[in-house]
């Protein structure tokens, strides 16, 4: 129930890195018990603002206020103090750990230096019941899926007595069902008096879910307006500025000849447990095949499997009907293969390294950019200019590290790489995630143009919309095997979301 102080207020926040202006005069106003959500482009400022409530960056000017109460936030620390919590959208979680050790870690109730892992877990079982987030305490993170992992996320900062919860993209990588069930929990959260914060790019959730809505663009608050009182069409043009772009869009031909072909593919993992089991299928030039599926079912380790990073125990892969599947990497990438990877921090870029090296991952072998063992730094630079350029990546020069981008930026970059090396089938795995609604109409278009010319794409995407408006054929992935073949013509978001859970064409009936 909202009340008339407000949880959070922020006031003239201006936040400056070295070159850019990330927030000036931002301004805004949350109230307590209610879901707020903020949206806007990347590089908009969004991340940065709620980083800056958070501890972790601090402001040049401009005050914040906690429930009327002027604070001065040095560290996260102080933000937990103040009864804030974050959840960022790459979850922050050691997998070898239990579910339980996670959540305590850093906050351990102890009793002369020995933790009280029976109180703990206590107070987290009537965390769970009050909030409606469960979860088994005792298994490891390692083995839950991504839905799972963010309720471990949210029980830490519950556990830590937060009262104000930021969410960063909280519905990215679920299903429907999950997040229908993340939003009745936050409702839950909302209604014993916690107050949500949520930065978003889907719109309809927002529309459904939130009490009020801020709108961030070039660093600054342009607007604050009420669910119902706009349009999705009208929120999408104040944070852009354009009407809302659709994955829905041109049909090609499908090609005869086969780009990819995987046969009867198994790979296991610890335990003798097969993670990849049995699977097959054909991608053609000119074809987008879709692989649909909660994250942890085996998407992960095909695509490894096809780049030839782990080696299938049945099975083979072949390329241009070429057989690759005892080849290296190296071997399949200058043959054609090209991938836009699951996580662009870990598998796609190096953080610190300016942004012209890190356009010449992977194609360093190209006579282009380098002779022997010399790099011609010249040509890679103006390539990577180019890519900047036509990508519409937000960025001061090549120069820059990639740390120092949105994240948003960071995947059109690391799009724009992958299809500057002009492959014959491309791996693109969550190719718009964490990109603002102007750039999915950017890459959208980039690869129907390539699909156009031939390119065979195996696209994998948390986003169903997207999956079922790019694809010309889509699969379900469940428990390491395809659960489901289906024509988008036929495909609801709901009816993957039965699928992808386990469910048969009995259960989707």
């Amino acid at each position: 129930m909202a009340t008339e102080t407000p949880a959070v207020q922020l006031i003239g926040i201006e936040k400056r890195f070295p070159g850019v202006i990330a927030n000036h005069d931002v301004n805004l106003n949350v109230r307590a018990g209610t879901i707020h959500a903020i949206v806007g482009e990347n590089g908009a400022g969004k991340s940065t603002l709620m980083k800056t409530l958070y501890g972790m960056h601090q402001p040049e000017a401009g005050t914040i206020h906690v429930f009327g109460e002027q604070k001065v936030l040095r560290s996260p620390s102080d933000a937990i103090a103040a009864g804030i919590g974050m959840v960022h959208q790459h979850f922050m979680l050691a997998d070898n750990l239990s579910v339980l050790e996670n959540i305590v870690l850093g906050a351990e109730p102890t009793a002369r230096g020995v933790v009280k892992y029976g109180e703990a877990r206590t107070r987290l079982e009537a965390i769970m019941a009050q909030s409606g987030t469960h979860v088994n305490l005792d298994a490891a993170v390692s083995e839950l899926g991504v839905g799972q992992r963010q309720r471990v996320e949210i029980l830490k900062v519950l556990f830590r007595g937060a009262r104000i919860l930021i969410l960063d993209e909280p519905t990215a990588v679920l299903v429907p069902q999950e997040v229908d069930e993340l939003f009745s929990n936050l409702h839950r959260l909302v209604a014993d008096g916690a107050t949500i914060i949520f930065i978003s790019h889907k719109l309809d959730e927002v529309l459904n879910v939130s009490d009020d809505i801020t709108v961030i663009r070039a660093g600054t608050t342009v607007a604050e307006v009420k669910p119902h009182d706009v349009t999705r069409g009208e929120l999408g043009e104040l944070m852009v500025g354009s009407e809302l772009p659709s994955p829905h869009g041109r049909t090609t031909q499908i090609g005869e000849l086969v780009r990819l072909q995987v046969s009867n593919l198994s790979v296991r993992g610890t335990g003798d447990k097969l993670l990849v089991d049995g699977v097959s299928f054909e991608l053609h030039e000119g074809e987008v095949l879709g692989i649909a599926g909660v994250e942890g079912n085996g998407q992960f380790e095909l695509c490894e499997a096809i780049l030839g990073q782990v080696q299938p125990s049945t099975g083979t892969v072949s390329i241009g009907g070429v057989d690759v599947t005892n080849t290296s990497p190296h071997h399949r990438l200058i043959n054609g293969l090209s991938y836009i990877p699951f996580d662009r921090h870990r598998e796609g870029l190096l953080l610190t390294a300016p942004l012209w090296e890190n356009t010449l991952l992977g194609r360093d072998a190209d006579a282009q950019f380098s002779s022997g063992p010399f790099i011609n730094a010249k040509s890679t630079k103006a390539d990577c200019r180019q890519i900047i350029s036509e990508f519409d990546v937000r960025t001061p020069s090549e120069l820059v590290p990639a740390f120092a981008l949105s994240g948003g930026n960071q995947q059109k970059l690391l799009v724009g790489r992958e299809l500057s090396s002009h492959p014959q089938v491309l791996i693109a795995a969550h190719p718009t995630r964490g990109v603002d609604i102007g750039a999915q109409a950017a890459i959208w278009d980039r690869l129907r143009d390539a699909r156009d010319a031939g390119l065979a794409v195996l696209l994998i995407s948390a986003d169903l919309e997207e999956l079922i408006g790019l694809s010309d054929n889509i699969v379900v992935m469940f428990d390491g095997h395809i659960n489901a073949r289906l024509r988008p013509a036929d495909a609801t978001p709901e009816l993957l979301g039965t699928y992808m859970t386990g469910g048969t064409q009995e259960d989707a009936a």
